[in-house]
């Protein structure tokens, strides 16, 4: 995709994205993405040579491989949010295989997705693509929904099929959260002694997140908290929702913050917001990606070319994007995955 078609995506928001200046914390405070990005940071750390090579697999696969930056196409929403609302707008993607087709096809680094997905075709498909297993799930089924991440396999069994990495979501803020993290921090623990690599899903669930009317579950200083706790666990990649608003400890009124988080260190603009997130990831040492959100229809394209563009310019690693993705036809699919790793390796958007 041209750098015009782009900043024609971005519309009225075009000149405040791409010619923002972030000085609430300054990129030179920052540990930024390149081709070198594993060995410069990772070398550093308790993680193994197996840990990094696996690390190494993904960042080097794809239409973006040795730029540092990811594109990750996630396929765990028919656990998360049930099959047929995930795959009846496109039914091809009840068949595991075209999950990893997608991904293949649309230039991707790696593919995310459930034991089953990636088991139902990991002898064929293993060595080609970098796999990522989901090894737990909210399987949305009990009633009423208890938003509680449960374990669906065990690490071994990803191993054994030839993952490069675990995912996993914890729901920070839950009444479970406190469990999820113990236990996916052994299970990050025991991946990375076997040698994957490790991302984790930073969500926030809990109906106190919403005040007054106004939902914070992504505001910046909310979801950067969550990101600090998640690269304490040891996740190698952080994901995480685009930031919306701030101000969630404040308008809830519970836990710590300071005013320097919002007269200094953040403004309005969403990538000073995003900046914020990636600050949590200890100064981009761990990489943040973002996620694409649900597909809105004919407004996708635009949608997740905005976020990657606020993502790369905040200091961010990539973009992780599925129902905007997997929601067409294959051929349109591929477009917008596409399009999205464009901005990544358009030149002209820099980090601000």
């Amino acid at each position: 995709m041209a750098h015009d078609k782009i900043v024609e995506l971005l519309g009225a928001n075009a000149d405040s994205l791409l010619n923002h200046k972030c000085t609430t914390i300054p990129k030179e405070m920052f540990t930024l993405p390149g081709g070198d990005f594993v060995g410069r940071v990772f070398s550093d750390t308790n993680r193994s040579n197996q840990v990094m090579g696996s690390l190494q697999s993904i960042y080097g696969h794809g239409r973006l491989g040795g730029t540092g930056y990811v594109s990750i196409l996630p396929v765990d929403q028919g656990i998360e949010h049930s099959a047929a609302a995930s795959f009846a707008p496109n039914p091809i993607y009840f068949d595991p295989e075209n999950i990893v087709k997608l991904a293949i096809e649309g230039g991707c680094n790696a593919v995310a997705s459930t034991f089953g997905v990636l088991a139902a075709c990991s002898r064929k498909y293993a060595h080609q693509i970098p796999f990522i297993v989901k090894i737990n799930h909210n399987e949305l089924m009990t009633y009423p929904n208890t938003f509680d991440q449960i374990m669906f396999g065990n690490i071994e069994s990803a191993w054994n099929m030839g993952a490069k990495a675990i995912g996993a979501t914890i729901y920070f803020g839950s009444e479970e959260s406190e469990r999820q993290i113990q236990e996916v921090a052994e299970a990050f623990e025991y991946a990375h002694e076997l040698g994957m690599a490790t991302v984790l899903w930073c969500y926030l669930r809990n109906p106190g997140f919403t005040k007054d009317g106004v939902d914070y579950h992504a505001a910046a200083d909310l979801t950067g908290q969550a990101n600090h706790i998640g690269v304490t666990i040891q996740a190698d990649i952080i994901k995480q929702k685009l930031p919306t608003n701030n101000g969630g400890f404040n308008a809830i009124g519970f836990g710590k913050t300071h005013p320097d988080v919002y007269s200094k260190l953040s403004s309005d603009n969403p990538i000073d917001l995003c900046r914020y997130q990636a600050a949590n990831c200890y100064m981009g040492k761990i990489g943040l990606i973002n996620s694409g959100g649900a597909s809105a229809g004919a407004t996708d394209l635009a949608e997740a070319v905005e976020t990657a563009v606020i993502n790369k310019r905040a200091g961010g690693h990539g973009l992780i994007s599925g129902r905007k993705a997997f929601q067409k036809p294959m051929n349109v699919g591929v477009e917008l995955l596409n399009s999205v790793q464009d901005v990544y390796l358009d030149e002209k958007i820099t980090i601000a």
